[in-house]
């Protein structure tokens, strides 16, 4: 039973791989360049003023692009309406943020180029362009996606995205599920190096059930005895702080630096350190590698970027290009 369960294992892994390479085959850095060739700039211009607006919109859409990449591909399905679409799924709602900022980038490309770029490429785009302008690193986005005709149900969203109080090991399933492996579980998770978290998210790391203070042993003392002040039992579960404290707004290697310190704020955070699992050997080699080397941090962040974004994308005839971000096209 092992060994066919070690050979089905391997199986899954290479077949997730085959299609990640024919995925890339099928993008290219230069799909628009002939029918929008000032795509790029347009949706630069856009986020430059979306993150002028607020800081925050930057780590919004980055993970946006996570949550939409990791449900059925990067399809754009995230962006569709509808009560019982993934909008509204458990792990998404009064969670995911920045549609407005997707409104208004679509509308300015429609306005250069009507009917040729795809929802999930701006997406795409709006990802790299997020971690730039925070000071991150940059990386040729790979285009020609196209958008889903519908979006996956609430259990298919529920069963795919990592949790902020999710095991390691079943973190590295998920990501496993969408070509990623360990090195990218942690170079993507530090995209929490910007951004805000609801006190709901990791309430479960300051009190016990009875709602009785009882700070999780792996949190530094000082940041546990802030948060049960700042998140107190009974308060407003959506209240946030920032993800990286003390470093809120920036792309840097801070967020490393502090899970070495006992200052991940979520318990998905602090466990790539912290966790009792084999994996933790490599994932904290990994924090302590990028905590003082901010280059490979932003070498193998951008890889793994690019990575998720070429996950089962829809190409050629499949799907369509949205008029519109937030529902299909009439027929």
């Amino acid at each position: 039973m092992k060994i066919m369960s070690m050979k089905k294992r391997y199986c899954l892994i290479m077949t997730t791989f085959m299609l990640f390479l024919v995925a890339r085959s099928q993008l290219t850095t230069d799909f628009y360049k002939t029918t929008c060739p000032n795509l790029l700039s347009v949706v630069r211009k856009q986020m430059i003023n979306a993150i002028k607006t607020e800081m925050r919109m930057a780590a919004s859409l980055l993970r946006l692009h996570f949550h939409d990449c990791f449900v059925k591909g990067c399809d754009a399905s995230i962006l569709l309406d509808g009560t019982d679409g993934e909008k509204f799924a458990l792990p998404n709602q009064n969670s995911v943020r920045g549609y407005e900022v997707v409104d208004q980038i679509k509308s300015s490309v429609e306005s250069s180029c009507s009917g040729v770029v795809s929802c999930a490429d701006i997406l795409a785009i709006a990802a790299r362009d997020a971690v730039l302008l925070s000071g991150g690193p940059s990386w040729k986005v790979l285009l020609g996606r196209r958008d889903a005709l519908s979006p996956a149900n609430n259990s298919t969203v529920n069963g795919a995205l990592p949790g902020p109080t999710e095991a390691l090991d079943s973190i590295i399933s998920k990501f496993a599920a969408v070509g990623l492996n360990l090195t990218d579980v942690v170079s993507l998770s530090g995209g929490h190096t910007i951004g805000l978290a609801r006190c709901v998210t990791f309430s479960n790391r300051l009190f016990d059930s009875a709602g009785t203070a009882a700070a999780d042993s792996t949190m530094n003392a000082s940041m546990a005895s802030d948060l049960q002040s700042f998140c107190p039992v009974n308060g407003d579960g959506n209240r946030t702080t920032a993800l990286d404290r003390n470093s809120t707004d920036l792309f840097d290697s801070h967020y490393f630096q502090n899970l070495l310190n006992g200052k991940g704020l979520l318990s998905s955070d602090q466990i790539l350190v912290s966790g009792n699992v084999d994996a933790v050997t490599t994932t904290k080699s990994l924090v302590q590698s990028y905590s003082n080397n901010f280059s490979l941090f932003s070498a193998d962040f951008a890889n793994s970027m690019i990575k998720m974004g070429n996950f089962n994308p829809l190409t050629g005839s499949s799907g369509e290009i949205r008029k519109s971000c937030r529902v299909v096209n009439s027929s």
